[in-house]
């Protein structure tokens, strides 16, 4: 096992965790992947492991048509998903598959995350998109993901939950946070009144800005 691997692996003891320790997930559901730098090679969460009881040695190392190269468990249902859009979106390196309670009941109503809020609009693109409904652990189930995440680095996947897509898991956990809150602060807005959509031109600006100029470069 290569240093790369061993890296990888332990980006997703440490992510899965975190989400764990926030709620983000319940027991195994959820699932995370990270590519193996300069390799066609994904890790990916094994299926049906509690966070808190997963190895190194248990993390799947699985090339980019599905086949097992290294680890001692069957990966995630979810697998032909995070191939899907790593097959497809080659600026995607990490993601991450929540069941948080705000983006769940978003996907329960299949009801998008308006583009109202500037972190949202910044760090996913622009609103996020509903899925269309496909069975859990099918290659459809990515289709559909796919078409939903063009442009944008978050989708609802209708009666399931949330994916966040990323240069690296870091960035993969801000998105899910960022997606969860504003999903939370949406519902809320109906209380008084609904929430306010951007426009597209504000929205361009927005991302555009997050992605050349926020931060210190």
């Amino acid at each position: 096992m290569s240093l790369k691997h061993q890296m990888a692996r332990k980006e997703i003891i440490d992510t899965g965790l975190l989400i764990s320790h926030l709620s983000l997930v319940i027991g195994s559901w959820g699932n995370i992947s990270v590519r193996i730098p300069n390799e066609d090679l994904v890790a990916i969460t094994p299926s049906g492991v509690d966070y808190e009881k997963i190895k190194s040695e248990n993390i799947p190392i699985i090339d980019l048509e599905g086949n097992l190269i290294d680890g001692d468990m069957v990966p995630s249902i979810e697998l032909p998903l995070h191939l899907e859009i790593y097959n497809n979106r080659p600026d995607v390196l990490a993601i991450i598959h929540t069941h948080s309670t705000y983006c769940t009941a978003m996907a329960i109503a299949r009801k998008p995350i308006p583009a109202s809020s500037d972190d949202l609009i910044q760090i996913v693109g622009g609103n996020v998109r509903v899925s269309e409904y496909r069975l859990p652990g099918t290659l459809e189930l990515g289709i559909e993901a796919v078409k939903a995440l063009k442009d944008r680095n978050a989708v609802i996947l209708a009666n399931h939950g949330l994916i966040a897509v990323a240069k690296d898991l870091k960035e993969a956990i801000k998105i899910t946070h960022v997606c969860e809150k504003s999903a939370h602060t949406m519902l809320l807005s109906q209380l008084i009144g609904g929430p306010i959509e951007l426009s597209d031109e504000d929205c361009h600006y927005l991302r555009d800005f997050y992605v050349n100029q926020y931060g210190q470069r």
